[in-house]
Formats: C-alpha cells, structure tokens, sequence
C-alpha cells in the first residue's frame, strides 16, 4: 500500500505516516536548499513528518532551474555541466548530507523522477520528421521532410561516469522546434517503428509529446538506461522511492517495468511509487492504476478539485460530497490525498488554487481520517514566494501533530449536515494510544456536533487543542458531548491533559 515504504524504511512503525512536499515553485535559488532542509530535519520530525517528496536532485538545463527541464539524470550536483556543479537546490554531497539527517531522525526520502523529457541539448541534428496537429497527434499536417532539432547529449562534463548511454534523434519521438527555419510546432520523429507511445493519456488523441525533447521509452537502450538510473540513485541516496512526474504522457508499460525492476533488484522491495497523473477523472486514474500490474499510488487531483470548489463556494457547498468522485473514496490504498501542490499554487499556469479561507478544513480531512496518504504542500507549511507570496496555513504544523498524536483507531462519521460535518478517532488504548480526538468542521455558520467518545471517557475535560474555540466540554456519563465549531473553521478536541498536548506550545 502506499504508506509500506514509510512503515518499512524510516524507523517509526508505530506511528501514522505523513508526507511533505519539500519545495514550492518560487523556493529560494542559489543552492541553498538541501542545507535548508537539513536544519529543518528535527523540527519536522517532531512535527509528525516521517516522508519528503524531494524537488528534482537531477541536472537542469539551466542551473537556477526548479528541475523539471531535465538535463542530465546522473548529475546530482556533482559536475561542471549546464552553468556550474550545483543544482537550484545544492551539491550531490549535500542532498546526501540532508537525506542522511532525515533518516537518521525517521524521515524517509522519495525522489522526483522526471523521465518524459530532455531539455538543453549538447548539439543540434538533422532527422527526418512530420509535423502533427496540436489538438489530434494522430493527424499529420505535413510531408515528411529534414529538420533541425536539439536532440544530441553527450554530457561532456560527467563524461562515461555511472553510464555511457548518450542520447541522439532516435531516442526521442518528438520534439517541437526547428532550428533550421525557427519554427515551433508538434514534430513527430520518422524512423523505423517509431510511433507515439500508445500507453499514455488520450488527449489530443494521444498525449505523449509534452514538452521539450520527448524520450522515446519503447527504445531498448533508453529503457535500459533509465531502469538502471533508477536501480542507481536509489542506492546513491539511500532514497525510499519515488514521485514520477507527468505519467499521463509515459508509456505504462515502461513506468510498471521501471517500479517493478528496482523493487525486485534493491534493497527496497516495497519501494514507494507515487505518479503525478493530473487529471480531474476518477475512471482515467482508475484506468491507469488497474493497468500498471503492480501497486503504485497517484495524487488524487479529484480531491483537490473537490477542495477547490468548496473553497470557491462557501457556505453553498455540501460538505457531504467531499468525497465523491475522488481516488481516497474508491481506492484509498493507492491515493496520495493533498490540498496543494507546485502546479497548483498562486502564479503557475496550471493554478487551481484553494481558498485560504478553506485550506484548514481540507487539511483536517486528509490528516486526521485514516484513509490515503497525506501530503503536505511546503508552501502552505512555510508560505510561498514569488510575485504573489502566500501566508502559510495557521497552525498547519499544529493539524500535522494532531495526526501523530491522535488520529488512531475506529473511525465514526457524524455527516448530517451540509456546513458541519464531524467525526471521532477513538484511539488505539491496546497500543497505548488511549486518547483519540473529534473533531468538527464548519464551513458556514459557527455549529456543533453530538458525538460519542466512549463511556470510559465521561466526565473527563476536553479542549480544543488548536485554540481555535475556547472553552471545555465535559463528556457526559454515556460517553456522549456537544463539540462545537466555528464558523469557517475546525476544532480539534482532544482530553485536556492528554499525552503529548504539551507539544501544543511549540506552534509556527
């Protein structure tokens, strides 16, 4: 399932497992961020964080890009290539340094595979290709005919180093420049089977150009390779796994054989695999999922939408529906549930922002439920920079530490009104997790909701432990109270001398 990778690799098995996407879009440049991560180890592992979803370690085209223009999947900041050694995020050695630190304190690493594309070529080519529609891939648009396209790697700075494979114009099947008129438009690549790859979303008919220079993973070599990168950075770094960027436009059937390869031939046989397949379509992930063979997770685009909608209407949207349409519902031992992403965020081309105002209720859904993977966004942890910063979520760190301490054990819905909704974790006591929480969400009017806690709590002193409403509730001698809410807001209520509701002082 999607947590195994945590419960096996970062020491902390009897605790629930919670993600971090450790960057935003606009993180701070120059190098500086793997040590930043480093210093932040202990405070995150306090916090409840036992995963970090790492930004790209790989060679960009430009060495102050995010990474997602990949270069060269070997150099992890240890070559003189593209501009300088380091990467936007720091040296080979000190990502390594700051991986260490993580697992030294029970928090695993996963990496962000960006295999669709190549970016910054070494030389320009001439190979024989045809121009596509751009709304129908399938319809060719002109006669075959000579192009110029920057499609030579020969990675002069890393040389042979960890492998020989060098890339030309018959690794790829496309790209979408011409050099020799300065013409941009879709160009499928001709050679002999060379075809789009047929295991990727139906977009345009067929979606696997997307950007750049697209990697032609029905290619011996290329498979080959990239497997063996995989195999290789996963015993370099000492990583847990991996995020597999934009997989709607891979073939599957070379991302299974990827998942499958460095399982079965490393020391991480319950690897973690997670692929960003962003589409708002619970049958297409779905689709996706069913025909890999082998388990993998994706991010559950559906929720954050759902998120996005509650945020944008108020008061006039059901609470009730959160839930529908979404992979958390369906399927929730393959989904990675989140509010926001680098994608998402305020500034991106793809942004789908959720309301701020929204953002702590949809927190509390992910975090303190016991189905899905939970991912927390760093731009909402830390705030977000940019033309447009953002303000960190309140007490966001806070909602992750109510997760570690109390969210355990059964689940019981009160779900009977369309703006207040609740819910009780009623704690694991045979695990010595004795105090669970309830809580309740409002996304109208200040409410409250009745619910039972078990008659072994009566007449105990509950608080919310986010502060957010004052006063106590009394539990009541059959185990029942009233536990309020208020308006656009969450509650947290948890036994006031509970273990661990010391770590409440410690707030950001």
């Amino acid at each position: 399932m999607s947590s195994h990778a945590n419960a096996e690799y970062s020491g902390k098995k009897d605790q629930n497992y919670t993600m971090l996407q450790a960057f935003e879009w606009y993180i701070e440049g120059g190098g500086v961020h793997w040590k930043r991560i480093e210093k932040l180890v202990p405070e995150l592992a306090s916090m409840g964080i036992t995963a970090m979803w790492l930004p790209p370690p790989t060679k960009a085209a430009g060495q102050d890009s995010v990474g997602y223009d990949i270069y060269d999947v070997y150099d992890l900041g240890e070559f003189d290539q593209k501009g300088g050694v380091r990467t936007n995020y720091g040296t080979k050695e000190e990502l390594i340094a700051a991986i260490k630190k993580a697992k030294e304190n029970g928090i695993v690493s996963y990496v962000d595979a960006v295999l669709n594309h190549r970016f910054g070529a070494d030389r320009i080519e001439t190979f024989a290709a045809v121009e596509v529609d751009n709304d129908d891939r399938t319809k060719e648009i002109s006669d075959r005919y000579d192009i110029k396209g920057w499609t030579g790697f020969d990675f002069p700075g890393r040389g042979d180093k960890y492998s020989k494979m060098k890339y030309t114009f018959n690794h790829f099947t496309g790209v979408d420049y011409n050099d020799e008129n300065q013409k941009t438009s879709i160009y499928k690549i001709h050679g002999e089977g060379k075809d789009w790859a047929e295991g990727v979303d139906s977009e345009n008919q067929n979606y696997d150009y997307l950007m750049g220079a697209d990697i032609d993973h029905n290619h011996p070599d290329i498979r080959a390779d990239l497997i063996h990168w995989g195999k290789w950075v996963t015993e370099e770094l000492g990583t847990a796994g991996f995020r597999f960027d934009a997989v709607k436009h891979i073939d599957r059937s070379f991302i299974a054989d990827f998942v499958k390869s460095v399982r079965a031939e490393t020391d991480k046989p319950k690897m973690f695999a997670v692929g960003e397949f962003w589409k708002d379509s619970l049958t297409d992930l779905e689709e996706y999922l069913d025909g890999l063979g082998t388990q993998f997770s994706v991010f559950d685009a559906p929720l954050h939408y759902n998120f996005k909608e509650a945020g944008d209407r108020g008061r006039e949207y059901d609470l009730r529906s959160i839930w529908d349409g979404t992979v958390v519902q369906k399927r929730p031992i393959d989904a990675v549930t989140l509010v926001e992403n680098h994608d998402t965020q305020v500034g991106q081309s793809l942004e789908s922002a959720v309301n701020p105002m929204f953002k702590p209720l949809a927190y509390a859904l992910i975090l303190l439920r016991p189905s899905g993977y939970p991912c927390v966004f760093w731009g909402d942890l830390y705030g977000t920079k940019g033309d447009k910063p953002q303000e960190p979520v309140s007490q966001l760190s806070d909602l992750v530490r109510a997760r570690k301490l109390f969210a355990y054990g059964e689940l019981r819905d009160y779900w009977d009104h369309m703006n207040c909704v609740g819910w009780v974790r009623m704690g694991e006591p045979d695990k010595g997790r004795p105090d669970g929480c309830a809580v309740v969400i409002c996304n109208g009017d200040e409410g409250f909701k009745r619910m039972e806690v078990g008659k072994e709590h009566a007449n105990e002193r509950w608080t919310d432990v986010l502060g957010w409403h004052t006063g106590e509730v009394v539990i009541e001698e059959d185990g029942w109270a009233d536990f309020r809410c208020s308006a656009m807001s969450v509650s947290v209520w948890v036994k006031s001398d509970a273990k661990g509701r010391e770590e409440f002082g410690k707030r950001k």
